[in-house]
């Protein structure tokens, strides 16, 4: 490893923002009186929407809604397709993303004025679904749990999915949905290979410690299961049946899978990342990945973009079944209970 290399950072370059016209670059160092410096150090930015809960239109997503309290993650995961998302506020996919956190101080807040709205009828809300609610912020800022207490009160169904074991310190509220069925967790695990995870999700909790986390959520009555994601063609895809055999001897109730997609800047970023850490595998792992794609790295076709296509693709698929079927037979999440909302908030006698 180079010595100019960020530990603890996913991305070590700033691409260019597509919607900038004017950004600052380091092609000319020549010209500099001094280097431009990329500083690792977190950055806040606070941030007051106006709404909080988002509409998901995609047909892969099994919710119809998704909230995020930060924009932007700390966990730094190379792969990460909520990057691209970074740059609408004007930053980097790069290493800003992973730097420069927008925080959304009145999540909680919204949250409510969104469940008490005369139009609003209850419907399972995904919390993470873009960037990780348990993110290493959280433990300071508090706001996904002021977020799950809006929940409480109004026993409203929530998904979350997380790689933070920080999630145990809510496990109070996380039972108090559960005893009305009104949670799912999902734990995403990547890889089982601690050299792999520390360079791929920097600033993530250890494998054994989301296993362990699993296990704490189950035995505390709280549905919780495995997300494999994403899989990537060369790293981690032979991890699938040893993954799933580990959620399921720590509890895990089911499994999900995704593969590697690598759109717009996310490509520049992986690529960077794979010649520096692993050169002697970049040409495998691209081209296997271009191979789930039609030739490409990236894809936004629906139905496809998420499982891929080819015969890699359906090695992977075909894997991830009967490991799912070897180890997790007969277990299921209990459905959501959607006659558990008040809109009140309170239970009342009239």
């Amino acid at each position: 490893m180079s010595p100019d290399y960020l530990k603890g950072r996913g991305a070590q370059i700033k691409t260019q923002n597509r919607f900038l016209k004017e950004q600052y670059t380091t092609e000319h160092i020549e010209g500099l009186d001094e280097e431009l410096q990329m500083s690792p150090k977190t950055q806040l930015f606070y941030e007051h929407p106006k709404k909080i809960v988002n509409k998901v239109n995609s047909p892969d997503l099994s919710m119809a809604y998704s909230m995020n309290p930060y924009q932007g993650c700390e966990h730094g995961c190379i792969y990460c397709y909520a990057r691209n998302t970074h740059e609408y506020y004007g930053f980097s996919a790069g290493l800003d993303f992973e730097s420069k956190i927008i925080v959304k101080e009145n999540a909680a807040l919204l949250l409510e004025q969104q469940l008490i709205d005369h139009k609003w009828q209850p419907s399972p809300i995904m919390l993470s679904g873009n960037t990780d609610c348990y993110q290493p912020l959280e433990r300071r800022l508090g706001i996904t749990r002021k977020m799950l207490a809006v929940l409480a009160r109004y026993k409203h169904p929530v998904a979350i999915i997380t790689k933070n074991s920080l999630i145990t310190r809510d496990i109070d509220i996380l039972k108090d949905l559960a005893s009305d069925h009104l949670v799912h967790v999902m734990i995403s695990i990547t890889t089982l290979d601690e050299g792999l995870r520390s360079l791929m999700e920097p600033r993530t909790a250890s494998a054994i410690k989301r296993l362990k986390t699993i296990e704490t959520l189950v035995a505390a009555g709280i549905p919780a299961g495995v997300m494999t994601a994403p899989i990537i063609p060369g790293l981690n895809h032979h991890e699938i049946p040893t993954l799933i055999k580990a959620a399921a001897d720590h509890g895990a109730m089911t499994a999900g899978m995704e593969v590697v997609r690598l759109n717009a800047s996310i490509a520049k970023i992986f690529e960077d990342w794979l010649r520096r850490n692993l050169p002697d595998r970049f040409d495998k792992v691209w081209n296997q990945i271009s191979s789930l794609h039609g030739g490409k790295v990236n894809d936004s076709v629906f139905g496809r973009r998420m499982s891929g296509e080819g015969n890699i693709a359906d090695i992977i698929k075909q894997l991830f079944r009967s490991s799912r079927q070897r180890y997790l037979r007969g277990r299921q999440m209990p459905p959501f209970d959607l006659t558990k909302f008040r809109k009140s908030g309170n239970l009342t006698l009239f």
